[in-house]
């Protein structure tokens, strides 16, 4: 399939008549092709396409429907039978009144295109370009972060059944793949009648004892398929089949094989405490989705799937709101209406990468569009006392409530926690609540960071009368343990601004980022995978916040994010006149 660098094609004269005739205030439809048409152009996607062969369609305009499909939260059929009976739809794809539109497997195969090349941000990134052109995104402002879980597309399965589901699966691309030589590994009956229907929970044993007998069985015939693959007579073609390489890596995860007192091969299923299990970041979870991973969020929350980082523009003032009122009333009777929050990036990981893993590479994509921020907002999930010095350095404050000291003396509120020693940097001392200074200055690395390890000498601190409220180790002897000195006091400058209202106060604003996910939640459904893999699952993700900023931006246009419906006019006057 060939590409032919066209862009969105002109709008029939009859479709224009029609659609302006159909909706004379316009619609999202149309006002996205009259104003973002140069967004949707075909030229980005070249090196996705061939230059010989049958033209395709063009990818600005499949760009454009998988845009307005998750605007408006539709499946692949809605979306294509939409480009066929939608007026306002066909102004906006530059279609004739009588085209019939095309198949919905198009956009199916169109998204399989753009994940294998790494294409998912391609719109998402050149709507930003054009906000950025438009003067609605600048550097130097204000933006939030926050993430939520993200279910897969998969359903859930234990580890019983997805040591037998993974059996199944790999036969199932084995019987396509590779028909006859299969019927010459396995016993095709006895296999069809053990995994013709989909391993469920439902369907097995209640006794224990069975479940374990047959979460054996599961393992010799998962270990005797693998085996047969990895022979050296086997094509070497059948052991790249990704069903058969995901039937191994879970056999390994679940079994553990071992020799008996008789010289005999047992499979067993792996214990935790025992064998071991692989870590979580590691362990498989389906094998038809190898990105999927389970994860837990506190004592309520436990998911297989995915996380979903947003990051949007929040440059309303929330510390006078009386003020702001005031304001938005003299700008709009001027014609002049505040630029809307808009959607800056869109991160979207594995359900077991935690939150401060995804704050240096969002600020780094901010800084790569030009619109790192001087303030961002994020809660306690996202920074580190590196992170925090590294942002200073970038020019990006970083405005997130930190862990506090977890010492023991702070935790009691009693005694002396870190925060009562003096630190000489430069001399590579501290000196104690009770003016003496410290043994040992040694640096090390603590996890893969440095850190430096403060040792008080024992007969400095064994006679300190105050040694009952400095420290309860068995040597009599206070340690601390002290990042380097950047991260160190970007830290305590941290910790003390947060006991603050003033922060406190300001801090507040960070909240808003959940109406957020609230919204690409009921618009886009963003929290339940449509697709499988991390790839596709972030091209869903990059066109559900191209979505949401294209809707923000019609409400902006049409004026509509200016109506204020949650506060009466009397409640507005009692804010002015408390200014």
């Amino acid at each position: 399939m060939s590409m032919r660098p066209e862009g969105l094609p002109e709008v029939p004269e009859q479709t224009v008549m029609v659609a302006r005739a159909a909706f004379p205030q316009g619609s999202l439809a149309i006002r996205v092709r009259d104003r973002l048409a140069e967004v949707f152009a075909d030229e980005p996607f070249a090196s996705a396409f061939g230059v010989r062969g049958a033209p395709g369609l063009s990818p600005g305009v499949l760009c454009l429907v998988t845009v307005l499909q998750f605007a408006e939260d539709l499946t692949d059929r809605q979306a294509a039978a939409m480009a066929v009976r939608a007026i306002d739809w066909k102004y906006a794809l530059g279609a004739e009144l009588t085209d019939t539109g095309f198949d919905a497997s198009v956009l199916s195969r169109f998204r399989s295109r753009l994940s294998d090349n790494g294409m998912e941000r391609v719109v998402f990134d050149r709507l930003l370009e054009y906000c950025v052109e438009e003067g609605l995104v600048a550097a130097g402002g204000r933006q939030r972060t926050d993430s939520t879980h993200v279910i897969s597309a998969v359903r859930d399965l234990n580890r019983l059944e997805l040591a037998g589901e993974s059996v199944r699966a790999a036969l199932e691309a084995l019987a396509v793949a590779a028909p006859s030589w299969l019927a010459g590994q396995v016993d095709v009956a006895e296999f069809a009648h053990r995994y013709g229907p989909r391993v469920d929970g439902w369907r097995m044993p209640a006794s224990q004892t069975k479940r374990d007998r047959l979460a054996q069985v599961f393992g010799q015939d998962a270990l005797a398929l693998c085996r047969a693959a990895w022979s050296p007579g086997t094509p070497p073609w059948i052991r790249e089949i990704e069903s058969v390489q995901i039937l191994r890596q879970i056999l390994v995860q679940t079994y553990y094989l071992s020799t008996d007192t008789r010289g005999r091969e047992v499979i067993k299923k792996r214990a935790a405490d025992d064998e071991g299990v692989p870590p979580g970041h590691r362990r498989l979870a389906s094998p038809y989705d190898a990105d999927a991973r389970w994860a837990a969020k506190g004592e309520g929350l436990f998911w297989m799937g995915y996380k979903v980082h947003l990051t949007e523009t929040c440059d309303t003032p929330t510390e006078a709101e009386a003020e702001a009122e005031a304001e938005a009333e003299a700008e709009a009777e001027a014609g002049v209406r505040a630029a809307p929050n808009l959607i800056t990036d869109v991160c979207t990981t594995d359900a077991t990468v935690p939150d401060v893993k995804a704050t240096a590479p969002v600020q780094q994509r901010l800084a790569e569009h030009g619109i790192r921020p001087a303030e961002h907002y994020l809660d306690s999930g996202y920074p580190s006392a590196d992170l925090i010095a590294a942002a200073l350095k970038q020019g990006t404050r970083m405005v997130t409530p930190v862990l506090l000291d977890h010492s023991a003396q702070a935790k009691a509120h009693a005694g002396f926690d870190k925060s009562a020693f003096i630190i000489d940097w430069r001399a590579r001392q501290v000196r104690c609540p009770a003016g003496k200074t410290s043994a040992h200055w040694n640096p090390v690395k603590q996890h893969g960071t440095d850190a430096i390890v403060i040792t008080f000498g024992v007969r400095t601190c064994r006679p300190c009368p105050f040694r009952d409220q400095c420290t309860s180790s068995a040597k009599g002897r206070r340690m601390l343990t002290l990042r380097p000195r950047e991260p160190e006091e970007a830290l305590t400058q941290a910790r003390a601004e947060q006991k603050t209202e003033t922060w406190k106060a300001k801090y507040a604003l960070r909240a808003g980022v959940e109406g957020t996910i609230n919204q690409a939640l009921d618009i886009t459904g963003i929290r339940r995978a449509r697709y499988r893999g991390l790839p596709k699952v972030r091209l869903q993700h990059a066109f559900s916040a191209t979505a949401l900023n294209v809707i923000r931006l019609d409400a902006h246009w049409t004026g509509h994010d200016q109506h204020h419906t949650r506060s009466s006019r009397l409640e507005r006057l009692a804010y002015r006149l408390t200014a």
